[in-house]
């Protein structure tokens, strides 16, 4: 239902406070709030990992085609209903928004367990409130990130990517076992509700942490225009940095997600491995990503960020190819556990210096609009790369299109950024620290 799919977002402890944490850096107290409502929505989010379809397979008895449309169209018309979003955040209080999204999040996935136990539940409502959350997520990554911008100076924002990253694939080792449990225990519209609470929860980190918060910048005119929705392509398309990195995740992104159905089939299909075997094939190599995004920082501060992000950005690209090479029993089980912690620890270090290189390169006034657009984008040739791969499995056979999507990701490190140019110039005021 949701990214990176999975759900890209933002913000430890729902205390607030940073003391002694090994990244030794204390952000303050309202980064540590919005830390704690990121950290609570994501556990949400991986507990309910996978709850839509098997709604649609166990309580609606859907098929395979109506499953896949769940997933594809889902995101892509979420995606589409955001585009006009990312222009009309720019213009209002960050944080405001991000309240909002919360709580629509929040409602939308409740109206899930009432029309179930109401009797009503229909494929069409898992297909509207799967729209309704992907808008509101993307919503979210564009306020979030250009609510951080404004929270946090910017020596500060790796070190702040950094925790996120961390919290994302800690969540992603606990959340999947936990919801596997209380799935079989109480059915999987339980993992949905536990969703819906994670965002009430975030929504009142967000709203605990206080504060002042700059005013954004005014509109020259008081309705949105047309060319308005295609500001943050335009943003991304003219910085020659920005270009080839957007080209990149998008392509990276999409690819690597594109196999995951296939990699499953693969798996539980011909290779006979069992249910508990493919779920810690994925799990136990987050260990890596939760590695990575700790090392991030150190690796910066020592060989530079540019340098960082271009070697992570290559090494990252090599591991996949290995999944054509599957095979049967222990070794195969290794393979995949080898492949997914080589790959995930390159994303843990890749993934916060992108996201801090990314806000650095854009304007203040620009930072909504550019995340919204790189958002869609993503989200959206996801859902089409992965339409496109199940069409190349049918015809080539699993193995041949999960190697193939392999190949095709060695070529993406040529579209990272080959030199730095100038920062671009802004005036802002200086972030309060409290």
């Amino acid at each position: 239902m949701r990214s990176g799919r999975r759900r890209g977002h933002l913000h430890g402890h729902l205390s607030g406070h940073s003391y002694g944490h090994p990244y030794g850096r204390r952000l303050g107290r309202r980064f540590g709030w919005l830390w704690g409502a990121y950290g609570a929505s994501a556990l949400g989010t991986w507990l309910a990992f996978g709850a839509f379809p098997l709604i649609a397979i166990q309580v609606l008895h859907a098929g395979p085609a109506e499953v896949a449309a769940l997933a594809s169209v889902g995101a892509l018309v979420g995606a589409a209903v955001a585009v006009p979003l990312g222009p009309w955040v720019e213009f209002r209080r960050k944080r405001a928004v991000l309240l909002t999204m919360d709580l629509v999040r929040f409602a939308a996935l409740l109206t899930i367990p009432a029309a179930f136990a109401l009797g009503v539940l229909t494929l069409l409502q898992l297909l509207l409130v799967s729209v309704v959350v992907a808008a509101a997520d993307i919503t979210f990554r564009a306020a979030s990130g250009a609510y951080l911008k404004t929270l946090l100076p910017a020596e500060d924002l790796l070190v702040a990517n950094a925790r996120f990253e961390s919290t994302t694939w800690t969540t992603t080792v606990i959340g999947p076992p936990l919801g596997g449990v209380a799935i079989g225990l109480l059915g999987p519209v339980a993992t949905v509700v536990a969703d819906a609470v994670s965002y009430l929860l975030s929504a009142l980190g967000i709203r605990a942490m206080g504060g002042h918060e700059p005013p954004p910048e005014r509109r020259e005119a008081a309705r949105m225009r047309a060319g308005d929705l295609f500001d943050g392509w335009r943003y991304i398309l003219a910085d020659v940095t920005l270009r080839p990195l957007f080209f990149n995740t998008v392509l990276f992104n999409g690819l690597v997600m594109a196999t995951q159905p296939l990699l499953a089939v693969l798996m539980l299909g011909p290779l006979g491995f069992a249910p508990w075997q493919y779920g810690l094939a994925f799990a136990v190599p987050s260990i890596g990503g939760l590695l990575g995004s700790r090392l991030a920082r150190p690796l910066v501060t020592r060989f530079g960020q540019r340098q960082v992000l271009v070697v992570a950005g290559v090494l990252r690209a090599l591991w996949p190819a290995g999944l054509a090479f599957l095979g049967p029993g222990t070794a195969g089980l290794l393979l995949v556990m080898g492949v997914e912690l080589g790959l995930i620890f390159c994303c843990g270090v890749f993934n916060p210096v992108y996201a801090t290189y990314r806000l650095e390169r854009t304007p203040t006034d620009r930072v909504a609009r550019t995340l919204s657009a790189w958002a869609v984008t993503t989200k959206a040739s996801t859902a089409f790369l992965t339409a496109l791969w199940g069409v190349l499995g049918l015809l080539l056979g699993p193995r041949t299109a999960i190697g193939l999507a392999g190949v095709l990701l060695l070529a993406t490190p040529l579209l990272l950024p080959r030199r730095t140019a100038a920062q671009p110039s802004e005036q802002r005021p200086a972030p309060r620290r409290t």
